[in-house]
């Protein structure tokens, strides 16, 4: 199996990268069967956007902090668990953020999220396939998360763990105070939501998908994108699903 190995800069993941390349042949991106990640987390999203064009199959072993799209990280054995490992097909969402400054354009693996950039709550109009399905929520922010990201950000404002195979987004307001009793909603896959902002002058919004931020918006679409997919390797026994499902029964 071809390997090719990227690490984040932090000093444990530059130290195992070295480990790694002395022990396996890199060679390089292009001809490589399976991208090794060495880091976190955010370092495997900045590798799945990175190698996007490349479509190559990622194998992440964490030297982070909290490692959940990561495997155990082992300087030991890489081929036979590369070789036992189980796969797992990612559709991103696409986001198109209009503002004074153009449109941005940008795919989240994780979420797309919304959030306030003052002190002024933001206060927005949510669509859900062109149908107005919240006239004015006051909040923090509000976020579209997919299955695999639904354990990430969504998880923390109180969102639903979604299920990998599920089909379905997580739409979830972070700090509500209008509507108060407003929780959240689950959506199909195939939904289209757009967010417009409201007073948009007095209480500016800023769009995130992934690590990508577009700055005082005014409207805000997002949809799955399925002709996008990227595929990640878990080892034997600790798949995505897996984890996903355990998640829900942690104290």
């Amino acid at each position: 199996m071809k390997l090719h190995f990227v690490a984040s800069e932090a000093p444990d993941a530059q130290a195992a990268l070295k480990l790694m390349c002395a022990r396996h042949t890199d060679v390089g991106a292009d001809a490589a069967d399976v991208v090794v990640a060495l880091g976190g987390d955010g370092f495997m999203l900045q590798t799945l956007h990175n190698f996007l064009s490349r479509k190559k199959p990622i194998y992440g072993m964490n030297l982070g902090s909290v490692g959940f799209l990561m495997n155990e990280y082992r300087d030991e054995d890489l081929e036979q668990r590369l070789a036992a490992a189980e796969s797992a097909q990612l559709h991103p969402l696409r986001m198109r953020a209009h503002g004074p400054r153009g449109v941005t354009e940008a795919l989240a693996f994780n979420e797309v999220s919304l959030l306030r950039q003052t002190r002024q709550a933001a206060k927005l109009r949510i669509l859900v396939d062109e149908k107005t399905r919240i006239a004015e929520l006051i909040c923090d922010g509000v976020l579209v998360s997919t299955p695999a990201g639904s354990t990430a950000y969504n998880l923390s404002a109180h969102g639903p763990i979604l299920p990998i195979d599920a089909d379905l987004l997580a739409l979830t307001p972070i700090s509500a105070f209008r509507p108060r009793r407003w929780r959240g909603a689950l959506l199909s896959h195939r939904a289209r939501v757009r967010f417009e902002i409201l007073e948009a002058g007095k209480r500016p919004v800023s769009a995130v998908a992934d690590d990508l931020e577009a700055r005082d918006v005014d409207t805000v679409d997002v949809e799955e994108d399925r002709s996008v997919s990227m595929t990640m390797l878990f080892d034997a026994g600790h798949s995505l699903d897996e984890r996903i499902l355990a998640e829900q029964f942690v104290d």
